[in-house]
């Protein structure tokens, strides 16, 4: 018996406090140090309170760490995969010590959990880059979270549950281990087959996880992640909402659907293990692993992240040992000739095949072009079709980006004429410096407070174009990493086109009418972009204009021309 069924043996470790106890804790918390958890963080404790990450009791120490980086073990010799690490401040680190005891608390400050710190220590995130996701290309979005928005500082230690994380949404689709486990249990659900999805679900996964559960004489759970997955995809609420349509098509009380609070890492053939261990957790006998299982897609320069199959190799590698079959499961295609699915490796030349890809999806959906049945089932379509309208009806944001002077907030002023003129959508001008005025008149102009004000922007701009209207900024934004933040807010709501105005800096400097770069030369003002501090180049926008090139309102028609082409006006 391996090292796993020894120390797990299919017991869960609830963390929770208690009943009785809980009131006591929460009195004793209020003299503790506080820490608000991020949003994977909350998602991380919630599956480590109720179970779902058994047999660990909290978030890692450093011991755990190292090993679970080199090796996919714990100190104990236990197979776990993935680092579950407590990411902090420098200077909240710099105020708690090891033995003390903290407060966790959610984004409201409601009390979650309190940790008694046994570990505090600095990462080699390049290493756990390198270990983990065997890549530090930051076109990986466990790479790029992991270097770009992770703390700097680990606490490890054991968890006391307080309150589990609070859902106002599908709550009856939202079960802990424990509880889906009793419902197999009342059902006699002896054998149970887990999907794993983070996508909404079309007729190829359907006849995927049908021939599945067939082949091995088992019940199904469908259980999608509705925690973090990659940024851009289909939002939970409408996922779900697809989800329960599919539900509709198995075959009755054969099949199950749950919802898992999961923070995915996208980390490939380590993820499918951690996948198979959580759904081991949750009381499943057999798990469906399929091609590319948690891939990220490519790296920066086109390739993929993970071979096809490796995440089935190390999956079968330790499957004897976690105690959970793996289900492999090739990629399905619609065969037109005998109107059905197929694993791809049973069709032969003669047979005429059938393939919509995402992309194709998407166009389909933006422009308001059918989508055949055989692809998916109508009422998924209908779903989501209510939640991504044709770009016509989409809102979207202009993002200029370019030096003092460069000549954005013209250009911006004669677009937002523009499009007033044209009617359909509400307009709103984010001008750098109204921005200043009315929503970050407190910020100074430190890298930190620069990025802190570009985010503002970014947030009121996908407010804007989650609403169906259109929002025009005009910063400097000089840092390509908070633009690309700024991208991922919005992308998911609707259009992003960003737009360098690329003048020169001698021009800029010639139109200084505010004397800016001539005091930014005297050394009278600090920090200057363009003259000591650095304006990041886009490297990819949509538009590139300059203004040496072009008057304010051909640059403006330009734009105009270039929304035409991508859809979003009419």
């Amino acid at each position: 018996m391996g090292a796993f069924k020894e120390a797990h043996g299919g017991e869960l470790k609830d963390l929770y406090l208690p009943a009785a106890q809980r009131d006591e804790e929460k009195r004793r918390a209020r003299d503790m140090r506080s820490w608000d958890m991020t949003m994977r963080q909350l998602c991380d404790i919630e599956l480590l309170l109720n179970g779902a990450f058994s047999p660990l009791e909290g978030f890692m120490v450093e011991e755990d760490y190292d090993r679970v980086v080199d090796e996919m073990r714990l100190a104990s010799g236990v197979l776990w995969p993935m680092p579950i690490t407590l990411d902090v401040t420098e200077e909240f680190a710099s105020s708690v010590k090891e033995g003390e005891t903290i407060a966790l608390r959610d984004q409201e400050g409601v009390l979650i959990a309190t940790l008694e710190i046994a570990s505090i220590w600095r990462p080699d995130k390049t290493r756990e880059a390198k270990e983990v996701f065997k890549t530090v290309d930051l076109a990986h979005p466990g790479v790029r979270y992991l270097m770009n928005e992770a703390h700097p500082v680990y606490i490890g230690g054991r968890l006391r549950g307080v309150e589990a994380p609070t859902h106002y949404d599908f709550k009856h689709l939202r079960d802990t281990p424990r509880e889906v486990r009793n419902r197999f249990q009342k059902l006699g659900w002896r054998k149970v087959v887990a999907f794993q999805t983070r996508n909404p679900m079309h007729r190829a996964h359907f006849e995927l996880t049908f021939r599945a559960a067939k082949d091995v004489e088992a019940n199904l759970l469908l259980h999608p992640v509705v925690g973090m997955t990659k940024p851009g995809d289909v939002d939970h609420f409408t996922r779900v909402r697809c989800y329960e349509h599919v539900l509709a098509h198995y075959p009755e009380q054969t099949t199950m659907l749950s919802l898992l609070p999961l923070a995915m890492r996208m980390g490939g053939p380590r993820e499918a293990l951690w996948h198979a261990i959580i759904r081991k957790n949750y009381g499943c006998t057999h798990f469906i692993v399929g091609r590319d299982h948690a891939g990220p897609g490519v790296d920066s320069q086109g390739k993929p992240f993970y071979g096809p199959y490796d995440a089935q190799r190390l999956m079968k590698e330790h499957e004897e040992e976690l105690d959970i079959t793996m289900v492999p499961f090739k990629n399905m295609v619609y065969v037109e000739d005998r109107a059905q699915y197929m694993p791809e490796d049973e069709v032969d030349e003669s047979m005429r095949t059938l393939s919509l890809s995402g992309t194709e999806l998407r166009r389909r959906l933006q422009e308001g072009v059918d989508i055949p049945e055989w692809f998916s089932f109508p009422e998924v379509v209908e779903e989501l079709r209510r939640t991504h309208p044709p770009r016509h009806k989409q809102g979207f944001t202009v993002f200029f980006t370019g030096l003092s002077g460069s000549g954005k907030s013209t250009i911006a002023n004669a677009l937002m004429i523009k499009l007033m003129e044209m009617g359909g959508r509400p307009v709103t001008l984010l001008d750098g410096d109204i921005v200043r005025k009315h929503l970050s008149s407190e910020l100074g102009f430190s890298k930190e407070h620069r990025d802190l004000n570009i985010l503002r922007i970014g947030f009121v701009a996908s407010e804007i174009t989650k609403n169906g209207g259109v929002a025009i900024c005009a910063p400097i934004a000089p840092y390509a990493e908070t633009r690309r933040k700024v991208r991922e807010m919005i992308q998911p709501h609707g259009g992003f086109i960003e737009v360098h105005v690329a003048t020169p800096l001698e021009v800029c400097e010639e139109r200084d009418r505010k004397g800016l770069y001539a005091k930014a030369r005297a050394g009278i003002i600090k920090g200057f972009t363009g003259i000591d501090d650095p304006y990041e180049v886009p490297e990819n926008p949509e538009m590139r204009i300059d203004t040496t090139q072009l008057t304010p309102d051909l640059a403006a028609h330009r734009i105009i021309v270039k929304l035409e082409s991508l859809g979003y006006i009419r």
